[in-house]
This record gives C-alpha cells, structure tokens and sequence, in this order.
C-alpha cells in the first residue's frame, strides 16, 4: 500500500493557490506586451538578476528533482554526480549566447541561425530535431505533474498532470516570455531555499552512516565506484546536457532576450548555482532501503523517500519546490516552443508574408495546442521519465557540432551539418535500442563530429558571417 505524506485536500490547495497567483502573475505581466518582441522575447532587454535567475530555475526541471533520484536508485553514487554534469551546458553556453547575441541581434529562434548559416534542408532537419525533443521534454514535464501530486497525495495521476499543464499553459499564454522570466526569479527563490532545507532534514533524520550501512548491505553496486553502466552514463548526461542546451530554443530565445552584456556571465552563474540541486535531489533516493520504501516505479522515489522521512511539513516543501521547478521549466518550453513553431514553421514555410500582429495570433494559439498535444501523450504514461527523456539523447547530440562549428569556424557547410545530423540521430537511435539510455548521446556526438569535419572538409567553400547581422529575413 502506498504512504501518502499529504492528504489530496491540500495537495489540491496547494496547487489551487499557486495556479492562481502564477496565472495572476502572467495577466499582469501580459498587459506590457505590446509587440512581437515584447511577448517572444520580453523587450530583448532582461537584466543579470532575471537573466540567472531564468537560466537556473528552467535548467532545475522535474528531471533534475524527480529523474536525478532515479538515476540515483538506477545507478548509485556515479547517477547523482554524473546529472550535475547536466551544468557543464550551461557554463559552456555562456560564451555562445554572446557570440549569438553579436551574429544575430534581430534573430529570433535557434531555427533563424541554422537556415542563414546552413541553407534550407539543414534547418528543416534541426526543427524535426528540436521538435522531437521539445514533445520529448513536454511529455516528461507533464508526466513528473502527475507523478509527483500522486506519489505525495494520492491524488490521481491524471488529475495532477492536467491542472499542472493547465496552469503553465494559462500564464504562459496571458505574459509570454516576460511572465516567464519573472515567474522564474521567484521559482528560483523557491527552489534554492527549500533544497537546502530538504538536504538539512534528511542527513539529519537518516544520516550518512546509516544509508551507507543500508545500501552495502541491500544494493552495494549503488555504491561501486567501477559500475560500468554508471560510468557510460556519466558521459552520456555530459554530452546530453550539452546537446539540449546548445540546439533548443529555450536557451537560444534567452540569448536573444537578454542585454549584449548579460548572457554570457548570466549563464555562468546560472550553471554554478544548479550544479548542487542534483546532487542533493538524487542522495535523497539512497536513503530508500534505509526506510525500507516499496518503490513501485524508480521515477517515484524522490517524491516517495522525501514524504516518509520528512513527514506532512517536509512533503509540503517538496511538493512546493518540485511544483515550482516543473513550472520553471514548462513554461518556458512552452513559450520557446511556440516561438519555433510560429517563426519557423507558420512564418518559414505556411505564411511567408506574416505581419509581427499575425505571428502574435498565431503564438497564442499555438501555445494552447501544444498544451493539448501534451496532454493527449502524457495520458497513456507508457513508459518511465528517464528512459523517455534520453530517448530524445539521439537527437540532440547530434546537433551539438553543427551549432558550435557554425558559430565560430567558416568552413562547416551545410550538407556537412544536413549529414552530421541525420548519422549522429541514426547511429544514436541503434545504440539506444541494442546497448541503453545510457550510450546514445555519446555515440550520436561522436558519429556527428566525424561526418561534419570530414565532408565539411572536402568543401572549400567559406561563409561569410557578416551576412548573419544584416538580419533582413528574419522578420
């Protein structure tokens, strides 16, 4: 029988109150709007303080809260360490939000760099890629809803995930970009202070020798520094994290948000304060066999070790700092979602000729129907957060060289990155099915930076990046 630390009536109060102070927020907020600028980008004006504050709380997700403690009873000591490599993306995509900032100040999607340096088949590559992943990490954050109000209250899966979505599609829709910065700076307060609470309370209640005691004696490979799955995974998430980053537009539309001299020292910071949430998230799980938990699915364990050892206070903390990390980051895939789709696609390929007020209309309605599309593939639940989310691995990596060559060096070209792309996801794909999860960002980067070098290589040809700050088709 499952332990519920809450009772449904305040799960449901919480997530009652919360959704309607975020949806007030947005509406505030909204009513600055007055340009296309304005609600995809927020005035492209944001300060440090919003700047870090919005890059750490979208990157601490309910995978970093709910799949970091997965990973953690998955694969041990090595699970937790290797998803604070999840920060390198962040540090490393410090000095390309500047160089983004500087190539493309009128841009407006990650899929605008990729059409102006590589030509037309390249980018309608990278939007399958980055709408794959973006349904990827859609579905997860709409799943660890549902999973979270279940595994601490009770309350139906279903129910939770559809309030949860309803609520960051609401304020999302009513604020754009600018709601979700500044819901952001108030969610990263939130989750900062309750991980450090939550870190306190569960050494003290449990204590290091005790779970270590626990775990030689229950699941000793959790603690075997040589356990080759783990290891692979450590590489996996390093270069997973950075293909996320690196190719999505949550974190391209930022770098065209912010100020030319904030986005470099803002993601660096942002990347410094997130290091340690995984680490404490996904300890919390060792301390599962301790307290004897029946862990019915591993993407429950964090939810389900926190309730029982921290009781109704704790869990209510939980609840409100995994709420607020899942909302941190729904809503801005969301928003850069909608940004992708209505730049890219209905103004790329259905209506050239779009006015800035139609692309406004058509965000908002795009915005609904991928909150929908969500919540029609969250319903089934067929399979856990983890393995969906890595699935998306194959993809991602595959553009991480495409991205950082094009910025930086003439001679990538377009067929190479078309190639690179396609082999790198292919490749990816095969090493997740026959070996694991835990393979296929490793094997699709590797395969993607021998085919971009070596046919970029056979081509002479040089680009010429002072093309990019024209930035007459971009609008």
């Amino acid at each position: 029988m499952q332990f519920n630390a809450l009772s449904p009536t305040v799960a449901l109060i919480i997530l009652v109150i919360f959704g309607l102070l975020w949806i007030a927020f947005g509406y505030f907020l909204g009513r600055k709007n007055e340009t296309l600028d304005d609600y995809m980008l927020a005035g492209r004006n944001v300060g440090m303080a919003f700047a870090a504050a919005t890059a750490m709380a979208t990157w601490v997700t309910s995978n970093t809260t709910m799949t970091a403690p997965q990973v953690t009873y998955e694969l041990g000591v090595w699970g937790m360490v290797g998803y604070s490599l999840g920060a390198v993306g962040l540090l490393l995509f410090a000095p390309l939000a500047k160089r983004i900032k500087y190539l493309l100040p009128h841009g407006f999607t990650s899929g605008d760099f990729i059409r102006e340096r590589y030509g037309v088949l390249a980018w309608r590559v990278f939007l399958v890629i980055s709408l794959f992943y973006a349904f990827g990490w859609l579905i997860s954050l709409g799943m660890a809803g549902g999973i979270l109000v279940n595994a601490l209250s009770g309350v139906p899966y279903h129910v939770g995930m559809t309030f949860i979505l309803a609520v960051c599609v609401s304020y999302t829709l009513l604020g754009g970009l600018r709601a979700v910065i500044a819901t952001d700076f108030v969610q990263t307060i939130i989750i900062i202070t309750g991980v450090i609470i939550i870190a306190y309370l569960v050494i003290s209640n449990v204590g290091f020798e005790r779970m270590h005691t626990d775990l030689q004696t229950e699941r000793p490979m959790l603690l075997d520094l040589l356990f080759p799955a783990a290891i692979m995974f450590l590489f996996n998430n390093l270069l997973f994290g950075v293909g996320e980053i690196f190719h999505s537009n949550v974190w391209w539309s930022r770098a065209f948000a912010f100020r030319a001299d904030t986005g470099a020292r803002a993601y660096f910071i942002a990347g410094l304060f997130w290091i340690p949430i995984p680490i404490v998230a996904g300890f919390v799980a060792l301390a599962a066999p301790s307290l004897g938990i029946i862990v019915p699915s591993s993407d429950m364990v964090g939810p389900l070790v926190a309730g029982r050892i921290l009781g109704t206070t704790g869990a209510i903390v939980v609840f409100i700092v995994v709420f607020s990390a899942l909302a941190s980051s729904l809503d801005s895939l969301l928003a850069a979602t909608a940004d992708l789709i209505t730049q890219d696609i209905y103004r790329g390929h259905i209506n050239p000729g779009a006015s800035d007020e139609q692309c406004f209309r058509a965000g908002r309605y795009i915005i609904v129907g991928l909150g929908l599309m969500t919540w029609i593939l969250c319903v089934p639940r067929i399979t856990t957060l983890a393995s969906l989310l890595y699935f998306t691995g194959a993809f991602v990596a595959s553009a991480i060289w495409p991205i950082v060559f094009g910025l930086y060096f003439r001679w990538a070209t377009g067929l190479a990155a078309t190639l690179a792309m396609l082999a790198g996801t292919g490749l990816g794909l095969l090493a997740y099915f026959q070996i694991g999860y835990y393979v296929a960002a490793v094997a699709s980067a590797a395969v993607s930076l021998i085919v971009l070098v070596v046919v970029s290589r056979l081509d002479n040809s040089k680009f010429n990046f002072e093309s990019l700050a024209k930035g007459e088709s971009l609008s």
